[in-house]
């Protein structure tokens, strides 16, 4: 497929595409990123190869898309703060970030609308990540399932992840600088199926990270339900998977889309640097 500013090649059924024929380190015109905005609504992750961009430009690009994200929890670079680097040294052997399907801060009243991120340095092998489209993941959904969640909510916190109580965060994540802190207490509640402001579908919106339990229960009755939505949404057929090479970029619809970075790289360093942009409160 051809478009004015690239040329797209679809790399799954279920989602994904890669574009090529584009420097994200120049200034591009307003049309590009309108055909590159269209690109991620269409495909809901986008991959780029071969970029070079400082970390200006990184930022450059992602603020083309809306205002940039400052993680509450996790500390940007000393002179970009809104830049993360995601990070796992050589010596780290325990868990890495990201590493369970979830989409990106759903415990903010107005999660993310996606995420940029960029390779600075792989391993030889392993720390892919998957991504899975939740548009399919609700189109696939039982018509009396979707008739029972029309209209549910579900409670979202970082509390999991960021609280001084949390065991999340083990030994194999000390080299990035994460905060706990009691504002990951924090509750917010979302629907448990959103509509996306641009295209109008319909998309599953929990995730195992984020989401504690459906709005009016307990943890314990809402967790059948939950486990069998996160599995659901997380079928192969749903799913598409990026094997990472140095300078290349992802950047997903965070509105409909999970993503899993794959931790089979104990040994290897990998480092990324994610943008991160604001989204709206979802309906």
């Amino acid at each position: 497929m051809s478009c004015k500013a690239f040329n797209l090649s679809p790399v799954a059924g279920g989602l994904g595409a890669e574009i090529s024929g584009v420097d994200l380190a120049t200034p591009l015109g307003e049309a590009a990123i309108a055909e590159i905005r269209q690109a991620l609504l269409d495909h809901l992750v986008i991959f780029f190869h071969d970029q070079h961009l400082t970390p200006e430009q990184h930022l450059a690009f992602g603020r083309r898309f809306g205002y940039l994200n400052v993680h509450d929890f996790v500390d940007g670079m000393p002179d970009h703060p809104e830049i993360i680097e995601v990070k796992k040294e050589e010596y780290e052997t325990g868990s890495n970030f990201g590493g369970e399907w979830h989409s990106d801060v759903t415990y903010l009243e107005e999660p993310a609308l996606g995420s940029i991120l960029y390779a600075r340095e792989v391993p030889h092998f392993g720390g892919d990540t998957l991504f899975a489209n939740m548009y399919l993941a609700y189109d696939a959904l039982s018509e009396g399932m979707k008739r029972m969640l029309a209209g549910m909510t579900a409670v979202h916190s970082a509390r999991r992840a960021y609280s001084p109580r949390s065991n999340y965060f083990s030994e194999g994540r000390r080299s990035m600088k994460i905060r706990r802190d009691n504002a990951a207490e924090a509750e917010v509640e979302h629907p448990v199926v959103r509509t996306h402001p641009e295209t109008g579908r319909k998309a599953l919106f929990v995730n195992r990270t984020f989401t504690i339990r459906f709005t009016d229960m307990t943890e314990e009755e809402s967790a059948p339900l939950l486990n069998y939505l996160y599995r659901h949404a997380t079928q192969p057929e749903f799913t598409c998977r990026f094997r990472w090479q140095r300078n290349a970029i992802a950047f997903w619809d965070n509105r409909c889309v999970q993503h899993y970075a794959i931790n089979d790289y104990h040994g290897q360093r990998r480092v990324m640097h994610r943008v991160t942009v604001n989204g709206d409160r979802p309906y």
